[in-house]
């Protein structure tokens, strides 16, 4: 029941989030001689005004399908790492999420293909007069057929680099700030610092990965027109400075961690009560090992933050 809440309360966060996800990777990926947003809510509105509510949804079914793979690939592996590694420290924490954001990006890097040229179809027209791809799945479908296993692995480098390293610092973050808040069973206030926990996990991981993530949207983006514009990783790299300087490794950060907090808290809420609903429990933790990651209990508050990362 576990694993079935922490996938519901995942496609919650998604829903919630969606939105600003698109707006990071429009802003990413925008051309710097002919700009189309002046900033994160000048996209908003653009996007609103000229392709309705439903153009900051471009993309969504490809994260949606993903998310059970996704959230069995890191939960199993995380738990299986602490096992393995025996002791409950900060640092294992951080080598068991390393591991667990390595080996989802076989599911990741595919997924999060399709949903960045899913969000760049379009761009700027509220009906498409030239739907490249119909869905996500049709999406994968054309890629693979065009360009093979390589093409819908395309940035599976990035991804890797992004997805290690960040999903260590978040289950190092989450640990450190749930030990450091304190978790006692009468505490009125444990969930908000939960609550709060996994918010600011959640912006430690994308602040410590983001430069690495805006090389990724590019690479993925690359040859949605039809044409491609860069040959590697370091092509990508060396024209994004060169064009935009240092600050290109910035673009969309403001919509990214503004999605970050409200994605997690999404995501907690529907967990809890759907457990609530399933199990009649009540809705505060039993005990205190309920909030440290990887008890024997695995508690719903680490599912919940850790699957919308």
């Amino acid at each position: 029941m576990d694993f079935v809440a922490g996938c519901i309360g995942g496609a919650a966060g998604v829903l919630v989030g969606h939105p600003f996800d698109t707006v990071k990777v429009r802003l990413q990926v925008q051309s710097i001689d002919k700009p189309l947003y002046r900033g994160t809510f000048h996209c908003f509105q653009s996007i609103v005004r000229q392709e309705s509510v439903f153009g900051l949804y471009k993309g969504i079914g490809s994260p949606m399908m993903g998310l059970t793979f996704i959230n069995a690939i890191v939960f199993g592996v995380q738990g299986n790492t602490m096992r393995m590694l025996g002791h409950d420290t900060p640092m294992n924490q951080f080598l068991a999420g390393a591991a667990a954001g390595a080996i989802q990006c076989v599911i990741c890097c595919p997924m999060e293909l399709a949903k960045t040229r899913m969000q760049m179809q379009g761009t700027g027209e509220k009906k498409s007069s030239r739907k490249v791809y119909k869905n996500s799945l049709d999406c994968l479908a054309r890629i693979y057929k065009r360009e093979g296993l390589w093409g819908i692995n395309r940035g599976m480098v990035p991804t890797l680099i992004r997805e290690t390293p960040g999903f260590g610092v978040y289950f190092l973050a989450y640990d450190v700030l749930t030990r450091s808040l304190g978790c006692e069973p009468d505490d009125r206030y444990m969930i908000p610092k939960l609550l709060f926990a996994g918010g600011m996990a959640g912006i430690a991981s994308w602040l410590s990965t983001y430069p690495v993530d805006v090389i990724k949207s590019r690479l993925q983006a690359d040859g949605v027109d039809g044409v491609l514009q860069y040959s590697s990783i370091a092509d990508c790299v060396r024209q994004s400075i060169r064009r935009e300087g240092y600050m290109v490794f910035t673009r969309g950060l403001t919509s990214t961690l503004l999605r970050a907090f409200p994605v997690n808290a999404a995501t907690f809420a529907t967990v809890t009560l759907v457990l609530i609903y399933a199990r009649g429990v009540e809705e505060r933790p039993e005990d205190c090992e309920s909030v440290q990651p990887n008890s024997h209990h695995p508690q719903i508050q680490q599912r919940a933050q850790a699957s919308s990362l």
